[in-house]
């Protein structure tokens, strides 16, 4: 297994864009830097929170290139290689100039629903292909299909360079046995910002969240306090992120999680059709929850 430390909170990180929708990369620094300082422990680029779909091949090498630039080895940096065709990945992972790169996320195929040998194949070819640690990324409710636990498990016992799973499957059951199961050095990343606490109780180390771009601060302490055994502090945040959690996938994300940081300077909102900004009412409801968040970390921090 890599000595690739993935505990506490990695960051999927939005992709901004400027109002005719290419990539803004004053802006992307100051997320970079805004979710280090912040507190979280590594960031993924290209994942689906960055719009990774509708961008090209040079937009996806430029944003590694900036991301490894900007954060400077302040933190590890994980880079989004996944979809549909195995043959395609392969070349893009063999391709791409990676310098600087810690670590590959690597989302299960999604609307061709393979089998899960077709899986299982999939993540051997890959893993073959490159010495860079491998997270696989179980997400049924974008891919259509799940990575069942035996299969994650088979690919952690097989592949020393298949480090980690994030597991976004709401399935408890799935959730229980990747925790019970699972090698010892092999790590559970939850998907879900909303029930990585719970998650952390059994067993997982870590998230990698959406709602960090905006509240880094607010829930790295939360994520490291539960990391640390401190399930009481831990519970009092979760409940005050609850609720703006819910508002930031609402209509759709990035839309969401784009919107709270337009509202706290750290950059704008655009985003690629087919995704499309929030309403005005979804709008201000987010902006209530982040003023009386921060308001309130301010007074008691």
């Amino acid at each position: 297994m890599s000595t690739l430390n993935l505990k506490g909170v990695g960051v999927a990180l939005v992709t901004p864009f400027n109002e005719q929708k290419e990539i803004n990369f004053t802006e992307f620094e100051n997320v970079v830097n805004y979710v280090i300082e912040g507190g979280v422990d590594y960031v993924v680029v290209l994942g689906t929170t960055g719009e990774s779909v509708t961008l090209d091949k040079q937009e996806k090498q430029d944003l590694i290139k900036a991301c490894v630039e900007v954060t400077n080895k302040r933190v590890p940096v994980i880079a989004g290689f996944g979809g549909n065709d195995t043959r395609s990945i392969i070349y893009d992972i063999n391709h791409a100039d990676l310098t600087g790169v810690d670590g590959i996320l690597s989302v299960s195929p999604y609307y061709n629903k393979p089998t899960q040998e077709g899986i299982y194949e999939h993540y051997k070819a890959i893993a073959n292909n490159t010495e860079l640690p491998i997270i696989l990324y179980n997400v049924p409710g974008r891919t259509a299909s799940n990575i069942r636990a035996s299969t994650t498990l088979q690919l952690a016992h097989d592949f020393k360079n298949i480090v980690a799973i994030k597991e976004a499957s709401n399935d408890w059951m799935q959730i229980f046995w990747l925790a019970r199961e699972k090698p010892q050095d092999f790590l559970l990343i939850s998907g879900n910002d909303d029930l990585i606490v719970p998650q952390i109780s059994i067993g997982y180390d870590g998230v990698i969240s959406v709602i960090a771009n905006a509240t880094p601060k607010h829930f790295s302490t939360m994520v490291h306090q539960a990391l640390d055994g401190d399930f009481a502090s831990a519970r009092k945040t979760v409940y005050e992120l609850d609720e703006l959690i819910t508002y930031l996938f609402e209509q759709g994300n990035p839309a969401g999680v784009k919107a709270a940081m337009k509202h706290l300077g750290v950059c704008d909102d655009h985003v690629r059709l087919p995704l499309m900004p929030i309403n005005a009412d979804l709008r201000k409801k987010i902006a209530q929850k982040v003023d009386g968040l921060f308001v309130k970390y301010f007074i008691f921090y």
